[in-house]
């Protein structure tokens, strides 16, 4: 390629909003915290080191019984609720800032559970309600 000599009208995607193709056989729900397995099809989020979390499914996309990619899910990158998990893995305030981990769809930890979590994003915040996750 060479560097322009006039202007040009660039696409533009305003990173809010994503589309991907589900994995085989995937059920996901409407706000379930969602990721990319090791092939790159959408799944819900659960205890796994191979999926790399994208975001909240915007609608719910049932793709049991059907092949890679047969279906599609739009997927929001924001700010989401999800649940704190208990114990040694709650997270607090102290947090804030720090990577959390997946436990499922709807659920994030403080650790990586000794190497069995991905990270589902970084902790924006912690309240009475649960923890805010960007992505």
């Amino acid at each position: 390629m060479t560097a322009l000599i006039e202007g040009r009208n660039t696409p533009f995607r305003d990173g809010l909003h994503r589309n991907f193709p589900l994995a085989a056989s995937a059920n996901i729900y409407a706000g379930a915290m969602v990721a990319l397995n090791a092939t790159g099809f959408l799944v819900p989020a659960s205890t796994s080191t191979t999926l790399t979390c994208v975001g909240r499914a915007e609608v719910s996309v049932d793709n049991t019984g059907a092949a890679n990619g047969a279906a599609n899910c739009e997927v929001g990158a924001g700010i989401y609720l999800y649940a704190n998990s208990a114990a040694a893995d709650l997270i607090t305030r102290a947090d804030i800032g720090a990577n959390c981990y997946a436990v499922d769809d709807q659920t994030v930890a403080k650790t990586n559970g000794t190497g069995t979590r991905s990270v589902a994003g970084k902790i924006f915040d912690v309240d009475a309600q649960g923890v805010w996750v960007q992505f």
